[in-house]
């Protein structure tokens, strides 16, 4: 294809591009006020927890329920699983809600938590909850609207 016929074919697919988002422009969205995100996703990496706290699959298991259900969620599953005597959990609650899953490293004294929460659950509430128990030296969050 030469130079001139190039440039024909990129100019139509500029036309066609262009067309395409002149009709999406059409598609009547809701105005910014009546938007409602569908949940809320916090994403908490706790440093300086005491290695202990991270090792025991059950107690671990029992505060995310603890916590679960403070913030109004209703758990429908759990999974937890210990990587060998000493190692670290990774564990997930199946909410109808959503899910709240960790996963420890405690010979960095470090959990990574998510907690994901829609309809009338406290997602907030759930990790005061965590933080107060594992009684990290430092937490950073992101939270996410998702919807």
């Amino acid at each position: 294809m030469g130079a001139d016929a190039s440039a024909v074919a990129a100019t139509a697919v500029a036309a066609e591009v262009a067309d395409a988002i002149a009709g999406s422009a059409a598609v009547a969205l809701p105005p910014a006020s009546a938007y409602r995100p569908a949940g809320t996703h916090l994403l908490a990496d706790l440093h300086e927890v005491a290695p202990a706290l991270l090792r025991d699959a059950g107690a671990i298991d029992a505060l995310l329920r603890r916590a679960a259900l403070a913030a109004g969620a209703r758990i429908l599953h759990g999974h937890f699983h210990t990587f060998g005597a000493g190692g670290g959990v990774t564990g997930v609650l199946l909410l109808a809600e959503s899910h709240i899953s960790i996963h420890t490293w405690p010979e960095n004294g470090f959990a990574a938590l998510d907690i994901f929460m829609c309809g009338a659950a406290r997602p907030r509430l759930a990790l005061a909850a965590i933080e107060a128990a594992l009684q990290a030296g430092r937490v950073t969050l992101r939270s996410v609207a998702r919807g």
